[in-house]
């Protein structure tokens, strides 16, 4: 039961920062300023679509997919320091196959939460 699962375990993601400063300055120090702002703004974007994508598909139908874009959205969220959107993100990947209908928007929601609160600590968003 997901209640069971994700209540504790939320409780160590409410805990961490929902961005961790540092990756991005990394990622300046790569690619500049401008790249890495032009990078931030597709992540952005991509991530919005990505979450709405999940809520059209179905976990008992679209399980392959969801894991696969739910590793993407990890990939993605850990480059820029999300941690929590990162963190959930694998939680998705690795459990889509034995998700159930009613699990699926739970863990959604956080997501989203976690998204919403990573935009929030962004400074030049």
């Amino acid at each position: 039961m997901l209640d069971v699962t994700v209540a504790p375990a939320q409780k160590a993601l409410d805990a961490e920062a929902a961005r961790e400063p540092r990756a991005y300055e990394a990622l300046v120090h790569e690619i500049g300023e401008d790249g890495a702002s032009e990078v931030r703004d597709v992540f952005w974007s991509d991530t919005c679509v990505r979450l709405q994508l999940f809520r059209t598909l179905s976990p008992a139908q679209h399980h392959a997919r969801i894991s696969r874009e739910a590793h993407s959205l990890k990939s993605a969220a850990g480059t820029f320091g999300y941690v929590r959107l990162a963190a959930l993100a694998l939680r998705l990947e690795k459990t889509a196959e034995g998700l159930g209908e009613a699990e699926f928007p739970v863990l959604l929601d956080m997501m989203d939460a976690a998204y919403a609160a990573a935009r929030a600590q962004e400074p030049q968003v």
